[in-house]
């Protein structure tokens, strides 16, 4: 593969709803580029991105892949984006690395919820906007009508480059308004041809737009526009590159990835017309100093690279993706890693295309490629010139919104099961995995059932780790409502010395749950000899972390030890140990046992069109709405719901506003559980203690 100037180099990420054609239009581009002899089908598992066996098995992407295209004399760095929602983590690291975000939008159905998040995610990066009207070959598509849906959503930044020679079926070439010249797409070569009479005035329509656009982009341009000077085909590009960079021009390009009518053009647009990493420049702190730095995007600067993901393969070994953000990557360098401040020398570089690995002899400023069993490194890593350091802004990645409790299928297998998840987290950091200290299970947690699925079936065919998922345990408490005097007395006669403790206790709630426990002695005139009255505050503190209800920790117990006997001879510290454990069983069944379960608080952010729908679903889950505000354009809703009713909530709000909202979800507290659904808890409890006897 040829060697790149930053000038030349186009960093593409292909985004959009899922199943509006991103990997097929990857396959259209890399065939009508002539990388590929056959264009590769999603439905059969053949296609270049997508790679890993659940892909293939499900017909959907999952991780952000590589595709790099050499198109005249240009090297267009295309990244096939997931457009799931399960997989929303796997777009946070492309848009750091790009110049331009590609949004799919579907011909015939117009915007999506997937088109409206991608621009929004692509707006927040700072990256430049594409729309590709694609399926344009369907029937019922309407490319002027899916412009006025853009342009309404987006306002004047949307403006078509390319227009439709045809609809639906018809649909059998583009027109290229700043060239002012149409092509007919029907075989692989697009073939120049009169551009058509009735399109003249939808042509100079565009192309006023797009100069008006392009002069909005240039301070110098702008004046002469107002100033009534025409202007040049020269200076419109200028102005276009310049506002496509800035995020101020949004092109619109017609095609149909599955004919492949209009793809061949749109390698071209993506060629002349999108913007270079070369104009470039990256902010970042002294790991030293803390002092914020810039690096230009230029090969004379000094070297510093970007992970933005990573390829953890059991028989590839690890795979680091990287863009060079400044400098010159060259086989053999040895390289910092400013994070974890360490030196590290690849095995290779290279350029990723799918799963296939391409050595490179040099990669350039703005460039993408791939470092192999980097030993230190993870995503969103900075890679520098230990002479000149640099930390770039670690990549920010979506917080969980569900968990699972996971456990090995096979006993003795835990080790594998973890062990591949924590190479899973390498490749994908929207995991995470934690040990709950309370249930003693591990938790998975991660954007979607349907992304905890792909994670425990890629445990199975990259580690070998089979495992199964579970609604985790919820962590309830019980406590006391009542104070009650209660004794404890524990007398066994044997042969030698007997067995004799006696203890008077009283057992009363403290209020505060937070407190799991306090001991107060109040022994007096010696009833209870000093050297005893630990071992019963040791055997009530043993006992308490099994309630008496249904076994869950005790909270919130006072209990004050006042009055007691002993035997001279047959009193021992085991002895005050059991008397304390009869007089805690007894005293706290009769003082009012009751059931705590914990308490979230919850943020929940939807458009104010589905406020109805999400109030009345809080309040089935036994919700209590404590406000509404708006916030960034959203409606966002507070409440405070039982954890127990919130597992599967991710899944259910995704449902209720078409993955419009989002939530945040922490814990505030203990509250008594309403008597019905407390015995269904407790009759469980015991079902499961009977089973385990």
């Amino acid at each position: 593969m040829a060697n790149y100037e930053t000038k030349d180099i186009r960093n593409i990420a292909l985004m959009g709803h899922g199943s509006e054609g991103k990997t097929t239009l990857t396959e259209a581009l890399l065939f009508a580029a002539g990388v590929t002899d056959r264009q590769g089908r999603v439905d059969d598992g053949t296609t270049v991105t997508d790679f890993d066996p659940e892909e293939m098995k499900r017909h959907i992407s999952i991780s952000a892949a590589t595709a790099p295209i050499e198109w005249k004399q240009k090297m267009l760095n295309v990244i096939d984006v997931p457009g799931y929602f399960d997989f929303i983590g796997e777009m946070m690291g492309p848009l750091r690395v790009v110049e331009t975000a590609a949004i799919l939008v579907n011909a015939v159905s117009g915007v999506a919820v997937g088109t409206e998040k991608a621009w929004k995610y692509a707006c927040d990066n700072h990256v430049g906007r594409m729309l590709i009207v694609n399926q344009m070959d369907r029937d019922h598509a309407d490319f002027q009508k899916t412009v006025n849906q853009l342009r309404e959503l987006y306002g004047s930044s949307v403006v078509p480059i390319l227009l439709p020679i045809g609809n639906g079926p018809d649909f059998k070439g583009v027109v290229n308004v700043l060239e002012n010249k149409a092509y007919l797409c029907t075989d692989k070569t697009p073939k120049e041809i009169p551009v058509p009479a009735d399109m003249a005035g939808q042509i100079e329509n565009a192309l006023g737009e797009i100069t008006e656009a392009s002069a909005a982009a240039d301070d110098e341009l702008m004046m002469k526009y107002l100033e009534g000077e025409t202007l040049s085909h020269e200076e419109i590009l200028e102005g276009f590159k310049v506002g496509m960079f800035s995020g101020q021009i949004s092109p619109v390009i017609p095609c149909s990835a599955a004919t492949g009518v209009g793809v061949s053009m749109l390698l071209d647009v993506m060629a002349d017309y999108l913007p270079s990493p070369k104009r470039a420049v990256y902010h970042g702190t002294d790991p030293k100093t803390d002092k914020e730095i810039q690096r230009a995007c230029k090969n004379d600067a000094p070297f510093s690279a970007l992970v933005f993901k990573t390829i953890a393969d059991p028989f590839v070994g690890k795979l680091s993706l990287f863009k060079v953000m400044s400098g010159v990557m060259t086989p053999g360098m040895t390289i910092y890693n400013a994070n974890a401040e360490k030196t590290d020398k690849p095995a290779g570089v290279y350029v990723l295309r799918g799963k296939k690995q391409i050595a490179a002899q040099q990669l350039n400023a703005g460039d993408i490629g791939a470092l192999a069993k980097l030993q230190y490194t993870n995503t969103g890593d900075t890679l520098c010139d230990q002479a000149n350091p640099i930390v770039y802004p670690k990549i920010g990645f979506p917080e969980p919104c569900i968990s699972k409790a996971i456990f090995a299928t096979k006993q003795g297998e835990e080790d594998k099961v973890f062990g591949g998840l924590a190479r899973l987290q390498e490749e994908d950091p929207s995991i995470k995995v934690e040990k709950n200290a309370e249930t003693g299970e591990t938790l998975v947690s991660g954007q979607g059932e349907l992304h905890l699925d792909v994670i425990r079936n890629k445990l199975a065919t990259k580690f070998g780790a089979k495992a199964d998922l579970q609604d985790p345990r919820i962590p309830y408490r019980e406590t006391i409502k009542k104070t009650v005097k209660v004794q404890g007395r524990h007398k066994k006669q044997s042969g030698g010395h007997g067995q004799f403790g006696d203890v008077w206790i009283e057992f009363s709630p403290i209020g505060d749950t937070n407190i799991d426990f306090e001991f107060e002695d109040a022994v007096v005139g010696g009833v209870v000899p000093r050297n005893f009255i630990p071992s019963v505050e040791k055997g009530l503190r043993e006992h308490i972390v099994k309630g008496v209800l249904a076994g869950y920790p005790m909270v919130g117990l006072h209990a004050k030890l006042y009055d007691g006997s002993y035997h001279p001879v047959d009193s021992s510290e085991m002895a005050f140990k059991t008397a304390a454990r009869i007089a805690y069983k007894k005293g706290c069944m009769d003082a009012g046992p009751a059931l705590l379960e914990p308490i979230m608080h919850v943020e929940v952010f939807v458009p104010d069109d589905y406020m109805g729908d999400i109030m009345g679903d809080m309040n089935k889950r036994r919700g209590r709405i404590m406000g509404m505000n708006q916030v960034d354009g959203l409606q966002k809703l507070e409440a405070e719901a039982p954890l127990a009713e919130m597992f599967k909530y991710a899944t259910d709000l995704r449902s209720m506003t078409q993955a419009r909202g989002f939530f945040s979800m922490k814990f505030e507290r203990y509250e008594e559980v309403p008597a019905a659904v407390a015995q269904k808890i407790i009759e469980s409890a015991k079902h499961e203690e009977e089973e385990e006897e």
